[in-house]
């Protein structure tokens, strides 16, 4: 028998929220969304938290000729994260971490300004950040993700998603302080199957989820 699913990444959020009650109306709280599928999701927590919302870019940096095997990660903030086992393991030469790096590195500036404009990135360090994507199967974009805010210093890091793989979900919670998932159905296959609506939301409808989010948040602070 399965298990329930979401109608949409709308629904989703609602649901997700309901159980991060305990970081709602705190002024450390910071909601950080995986783009794009994380947007959405992190749109409906946010101002159920009373809490301001961000993007946080993650590009993989794929080995030459082997790109689906990460080396490591680049993101927002100008933080870098190597596979240093991969490194070793494939003996690839700083000169070729280098130009991969500096390669997704101009896609990254491309989609930071695309969803933030000239807004500079939320600072991390010392505060409580909420990590949210539209799930985890093998979790290898949020790894990423959590490795670069590590470098930041949050003062507590918390992964949140409405789906998950039970594995995935234990194998994290050794990187963060918390993981939160509504749903760790099993067998778990793939996110996608747990939402009867999956569409991909586009650029445009980011930067209205984003834009709505902010003015939303400035509207309701007590020092705007």
């Amino acid at each position: 028998m399965m298990a329930q699913r979401f109608r949409d990444r709308t629904e989703a959020g609602r649901l997700l929220a309901t159980r991060l009650g305990a970081y709602a109306g705190r002024s450390d709280v910071l909601v950080l969304a995986l783009p794009r599928g994380g947007v959405p999701v992190a749109a409906e927590v946010a101002p159920a938290l009373g809490a301001p919302l961000d993007v946080y870019v993650v590009r993989k940096l794929g080995v030459p000729g082997q790109e689906e095997l990460a080396l490591g990660a680049i993101a927002t903030g100008g933080v870098r994260v190597l596979n240093d086992e991969v490194v070793a393991a494939l003996h690839i030469q700083h000169e070729t971490i280098a130009a991969v790096a500096a390669r997704e590195a101009q896609e990254l500036a491309r989609r930071e300004h695309l969803y933030r404009g000239t807004r500079p990135a939320p600072a991390v360090r010392g505060r409580t950040v909420l990590v949210v994507d539209d799930g985890l199967a093998t979790g290898a974009t949020m790894r990423a993700a959590v490795a670069a805010l590590q470098q930041q210093e949050p003062g507590r890091l918390v992964v949140a998603v409405p789906t998950a793989a039970a594995a995935t979900c234990e194998e994290l919670r050794a990187e963060v302080d918390e993981v939160v998932s509504v749903l760790t159905p099993e067998p778990f296959y793939a996110v996608g199957l747990w939402y009867e609506d999956f569409s991909p939301p586009s650029d445009e409808e980011i930067r209205a989820l984003l834009e709505r989010a902010w003015h939303e948040h400035a509207a309701a602070s007590p020092e705007s």
